[in-house]
């Protein structure tokens, strides 16, 4: 996979190591000569250009990219590198950096984002998952809000101890996908009993996350 990373920065080239050790193609862009160090990440195609100029990224070879991440520490650089990359090179998958959570409304399909990444966000969700038993943690957005990826730790005291997976009264938009149990990773069957300190991964639809809750007696 080719993937091309607006922002070179400390963030961009940690994503580019990531991606490089995983086998994949990464293409750095950025227009700061203070960020553009080639020799830090050395596997990479560097490219020292504005991402937010269409020429640039024309030169640069957008078009090949199956996927590009607008990693700058500028909210308004990354929309415009978004919708660039959807618009005008109909890249197949678009992540975008949110640096300021005020601004997360903007990011969405109208700017071309498939994906938002809001680190004080996801930072927040670890910590209230980190110390919440019994609480629904919404972890992840996903879709441009459509769904979301939400935990909830079983408390000791929980009526469902012993309940078989498939006796769960879930609503129909909403869908367990994972039990973490001790050092167990567990795919969900009908008959698998829950337990008391169990972790519940679902993805679901906004709107149904109270449903959740009230079928889990939260």
């Amino acid at each position: 996979m080719r993937v091309a990373i607006a922002g070179a920065g400390a963030v961009g080239r940690s994503i580019a190591q990531e991606l490089l050790t995983a086998g994949h193609q990464v293409m750095l862009i950025e227009r700061d000569r203070a960020h553009f160090d080639p020799h830090s990440v050395e596997q990479a195609e560097w490219v020292h250009a504005d991402a937010c100029e269409l020429t640039s990224l024309e030169e640069a070879g957008m078009e090949l990219c199956d996927v590009v991440i607008a990693a700058t520490g500028d909210d308004k650089v990354n929309l415009v590198v978004s919708l660039l990359a959807k618009t005008e090179f109909a890249v197949r998958r678009v992540v975008a950096r949110v640096n300021d959570p005020r601004n997360e409304w903007l990011f969405t399909e109208a700017w071309g984002v498939d994906v938002a990444v809001s680190t004080p966000r996801m930072l927040a969700a670890m910590v209230e998952e980190a110390v919440s038993v019994g609480d629904l943690v919404r972890l992840l957005t996903l879709r441009q809000g459509q769904a979301n990826l939400v935990e909830v730790t079983l408390p000791e005291d929980t009526p469902l101890s012993g309940r078989p997976v498939g006796r769960l009264d879930l609503p129909q938009d909403a869908a367990l996908v994972t039990i973490l149990r001790g050092g167990r990773v567990i795919v969900p069957q009908p008959d698998d009993p829950l337990e008391a300190g169990d972790e519940l991964l679902f993805v679901a639809a906004a709107n149904v996350e109270q449903q959740i809750r009230a079928a889990l007696d939260c």
